[in-house]
């Protein structure tokens, strides 16, 4: 991890105007670690850049933003990870455009755990939004980190569903991390600081842009071994997000829904566009070459499930059952019961028939 003195180089560049990740790259290919870059001769940095950045990094330092983001950094829980350090997440070193650093708030480990990511409309409906916790859940307790971006809708869910499971969730902001943004995701982004992670590319103070997102976007993906849309109009971000795993080669899931669902075009189109079709999370264990032997090996999220619900099974039994039919032998809601039965197909222990009917499996 870069030390505060390595640090204030380092934030020193980020600072400058204009200068992206593939002119940031180039500077430090040619002159080694920031410091260097500052002692360079305008000369020399003129071979490598273009005037206006010569001139921002022998305009010295902005001590004012220097001195606010080195506190920010001195509080517990933040962090500064740099291409320089072994913590950098080795996935985003695949990409073409890898951030030169990563503000964070959370945990490091969770920056090199296999993870997933869950995307999709910030107009969710309810039953979109349950699909994603439920996802998320699963995929988390086999080990997966949950990777979103903290919007409303789907990212939220998601990231409740990776909290809930064991390997935690990650959230890729488009803002600086002294900035909650949508600001109706604050307790989410206090949970998220305090179980899983939050990271950024972008300074501290940087606010909400439009420009912001696609750009994360990239992160999200690449961070990730695969990225599944749950919900998506043909003109949502998440379709960005499946394109850049597309060009990095992520595989991409898509949720099938109702042909007369707005939310589902975007999933359709992938789906016809190569994204595999996945029913359940199992679907995408398998593709990523988990076989249900090796999760229930490796995770106890099936055995938390019928411990859970030590009856649930044994109620539904394995000839075709009604929801009002197992709200009467359980004695639950049937919104609980609906809850249930979600997550346990989700999870391969129950298929769901024609006619609203379901049945234990295996």
């Amino acid at each position: 991890m870069t030390d505060r003195d390595e640090a204030r180089f380092w934030l020193a560049l980020s600072f400058i105007p204009g200068l992206g990740g593939e002119t940031f790259r180039r500077l430090l290919s040619q002159f080694g670690l920031p410091d260097k870059i500052f002692a360079a001769s305008p000369a020399q940095l003129r071979a490598v850049v273009d005037e206006k950045i010569v001139r921002a990094i022998h305009a010295g330092i902005d001590q004012e933003k220097l001195s606010a983001a080195l506190e920010w950094l001195a509080a517990p829980g933040n962090h500064l990870i740099t291409l320089a350090d072994a913590e950098y997440p080795q996935a985003l070193l695949e990409v073409p455009d890898p951030p030169p650093f990563l503000y964070i708030k959370g945990r490091l480990d969770l920056l090199n755990f296999p993870a997933l990511a869950i995307v999709g409309s910030r107009q969710a409906t309810p039953q979109g939004e349950k699909d994603a916790t439920a996802f998320a859940r699963v995929l988390s307790d086999a080990g997966f980190t949950i990777v979103s971006g903290m919007a409303l809708g789907i990212d939220a869910a998601a990231h409740r569903g990776g909290l809930e499971g064991r390997a935690a969730s990650i959230a890729v902001v488009g803002t600086g991390l002294d900035i909650i943004y949508p600001a109706r995701n604050r307790e989410l982004a206090h949970q998220l600081a305090e179980q899983g992670a939050i990271i950024s590319e972008f300074p501290l103070g940087t606010p909400s842009r439009a420009q912001n997102f696609p750009q994360r976007n990239r992160i999200i993906s690449g961070l990730a071994r695969g990225v599944l849309v749950v919900e998506a109009a043909l003109k949502s971000g998440s379709l960005i997000t499946a394109r850049l795993a597309g060009e990095q080669g992520r595989e991409v899931f898509a949720l099938p829904g109702s042909i007369h669902s707005a939310l589902a075009k975007g999933c359709h189109r992938l789906i016809k566009q190569g994204a595999k079709l996945v029913e359940s999370a199992q679907d995408i264990l398998e593709d990523l070459g988990y076989s249900a032997s090796s999760v229930s090996e490796h995770t106890h999220g099936t055995a938390q499930k019928e411990a859970a619900y030590p009856d649930f099974i044994k109620q539904l039994g394995h000839n075709p059952c009604a929801i009002d039919t197992l709200v009467s032998r359980t004695g639950l809601t049937a919104e609980r019961v609906c809850a249930i039965l979600l997550e346990l197909e989700l999870s391969g222990r129950v298929a769901s028939l024609p006619g609203g009917l379901y049945q234990a499996i295996n």
